[in-house]
């Protein structure tokens, strides 16, 4: 009988090793059939989805943030537009956006990830030459077409006279920029003496810089003070001393608005007269509430009149979604998609390459103007900016000007 349960007790115990053995390969199996299937629905959506990525970038935080913000939000709100309206040649888009965080690195790293893990088909932004100059080799690498919205510095899209196949801008270029500037302050406001401070350490500041210098003085103006300073600074007093002693007639300040409103409000304090003009790093709803008085009667060059009939219609979906003014870069944003939408549409494709292709021949009107893009420059060609005036704490359209004219 012993000998019974104790062979019972053997057959009993193999029989639970060999169930127990076989849950343990059946669980695995499924998680492995799981795991096989996988990859497989992921490919299938990624060739034949409804969903198409489209790429942003620039700065969420630091500084810049208010302009960042404002461009992101233009471009999701664009999406949800079209989205809205049956989507682009039968897909849906989706909008993918990286924090720059105003560093070129950080950009390098946001078009690497946008375009080797997101596959986009297409990038806008950033709005910063500086960030815009050094991701031309991931964009070659990768092959995806970039839009660059207020990146004003000219090595954007050329350099040493070459020009980078995958990227496009859709504002105008410092050298017109500076120009322009200058050739206002003598042609219209009839100046003849300037005073430039500006900052060493930016593209875009020395660009201007350059630009402003050399057609102020090719037109009979004199230039009698060039001071610099460093990003970050936040005491420009010594510099705007030796300004004031200059005694000009104008003070150019090629920079940005958080700056500008620091430097406007201690050269009043020293009692500087002076007209103060700048470019497109200016507008913005923080420098009217930093510098209010300090920059009245002020100029500086812009892309867009905001008071033009052809942007009230943006300005107020804008307002409406978002409870906030647009930024200066909510325009460029908003023509640099429509840029992109329109060469989809030629190109009948989302592969980027031929994107790229259509993105050449450009031919559109933007609410910032017409937008023709250069073959050779990626450049639009003739766009004519806009001289704005600040009058009391508000921004007035002057005119449209050209150096030429």
């Amino acid at each position: 009988m012993r000998k019974f349960w104790g062979i019972f007790l053997v057959l009993v115990l193999v029989v639970s090793i060999v169930a127990v053995g076989c849950g343990q390969k059946q669980e695995p199996a499924k998680e492995e059939q799981k795991a096989q299937e996988a990859p497989k629905e992921e490919a299938k959506q990624e060739t034949t989805g409804d969903v198409v990525k489209v790429g942003w970038i620039g700065s969420l935080t630091g500084d810049q943030a208010v302009w960042g913000q404002c461009e992101f939000n233009t471009v999701k709100m664009l999406v949800e537009e079209i989205n809205a309206q049956g989507g682009l040649l039968g897909k849906k888009l989706e909008a993918i956006g990286y924090d720059t965080r105003g560093d070129a690195m950080e950009a390098v790293n946001a078009v690497r990830r946008l375009t080797s893990q997101d596959k986009v088909v297409a990038i806008i932004g950033p709005n910063a030459s500086g960030q815009a100059i050094p991701i031309s080799t991931v964009l070659e690498e990768m092959k995806v077409p970039d839009i660059a919205t207020v990146a004003t510095n000219p090595k954007v899209t050329v350099v040493d006279g070459k020009t980078k196949p995958f990227n496009f801008r859709v504002c105008f270029i410092d050298p017109y920029q500076g120009a322009v500037a200058a050739g206002y302050a003598v042609d219209v406001l009839k100046f003849k003496k300037a005073a430039v401070l500006y900052d060493v350490a930016d593209d875009y500041s020395q660009g201007l810089t350059e630009f402003f210098i050399k057609t102020f003085t090719e037109k009979g103006g004199e230039i009698v003070a060039k001071e610099a300073f460093k990003s970050g600074d936040t005491d420009f007093r010594p510099q705007l001393s030796k300004i004031k002693t200059a005694n000009p007639d104008i003070i150019f300040m090629p920079y940005f608005f958080k700056e500008v409103a620091l430097s406007a409000n201690q050269a009043r304090e020293l009692g500087i007269k002076a007209v103060l003009m700048g470019g497109d790093g200016w507008p913005s709803e923080v420098l009217l509430e930093m510098a209010r008085d300090a920059v009245n009667g002020s100029y500086f060059v812009n892309h867009v009149d905001f008071d033009d009939p052809a942007v009230q219609d943006f300005k107020n979906r804008y307002m409406k979604k978002y409870d906030r003014k647009v930024e200066l870069n909510g325009y460029l944003a908003h023509d640099a998609f429509l840029m992109f939408v329109d060469a989809v549409k030629r190109a009948n494709s989302f592969d980027p390459v031929a994107i790229r292709d259509a993105l050449e021949t450009t031919n559109i009107q933007g609410i910032t103007g017409n937008i023709k893009i250069g073959k050779d420059t990626h450049n639009p060609e003739g766009k004519e900016a806009a001289i704005i005036k600040i009058v009391d704490g508000k921004y007035v359209f002057q005119q449209k000007y050209s150096p030429s004219k």
